[in-house]
């Protein structure tokens, strides 16, 4: 069985490959290169058996304050290029996805998370389930 929990988080960050220079960047990347922010939603996914007693896979409210200590609060209103796990990060959707599954991973049981989904935009929706890890 799976439950998904829905995050939200604002947070700015610009699209750059170090090893570019400014004008392929901006090429690379259009708009993306300059400094903006998104509402972000972060859809997590868990999967398990049900307790037997409680009936419940997970205690959601332990899960909303695990994901929250190790991830949404340390985002929310951040450029995410200063987060420490991210300054390595080019920020696309993709790596954040990545990025957000490594930090996630070692908070919660062993197997438990089944994936990771952020979603930027209304058109932009990026799922991760830890397939090259």
């Amino acid at each position: 069985m799976e439950l998904t929990r829905v995050y939200h988080f604002s947070a700015g960050h610009r699209l750059e490959n170090p090893a570019l220079g400014r004008e392929e960047n901006a090429r690379l990347y259009g708009p993306c290169a300059r400094e903006h922010g998104h509402n972000y939603y972060l859809e997590v996914t868990v999967a398990g058996a049900p307790d037997p007693t409680t009936g419940m896979l997970v205690d959601v409210a332990g899960l909303d304050e695990v994901v929250g200590r190790a991830l949404v609060e340390r985002v929310d209103h951040r450029a995410l290029e200063g987060v420490p796990e991210l300054v390595d990060v080019i920020t696309t959707g993709e790596s954040l996805a990545r990025a957000f599954w490594r930090i996630l991973a070692g908070t919660l049981a062993p197997g438990a998370l089944r994936q990771i989904a952020v979603v930027e935009t209304a058109k932009n929706r990026f799922e991760y389930r830890g397939e090259d890890l």
